[in-house]
């Protein structure tokens, strides 16, 4: 009897872990465009916040200056 109880027991721990619970967010949540900025003191230099001619401006910059590993050889 006490044997057929802790089987019982573990079989039902044993497949209450197999559940997951649902991950939704509650509600549709719209980011802001990266041009948009973040309030933050600290961003590249030339940049203006909400600029999106800008914004492209310095990735373009950003990646031919520090990120070409071609142009840093030369």
């Amino acid at each position: 009897m006490i044997m057929r109880t802790l089987a019982t027991l573990g079989a039902v721990l044993a497949l209450a872990a197999c559940g997951e619970k649902p991950q939704n967010l509650g509600g549709a949540k719209q980011d802001a465009a990266p041009y948009s900025g973040t309030g933050s003191p600290f961003v590249a230099q030339g940049w203006k916040a909400g600029d999106k001619a800008s914004w492209e401006q310095q990735l373009k910059t950003r990646t031919q200056a520090g990120q070409n590993d071609y142009a840093k050889t030369n």
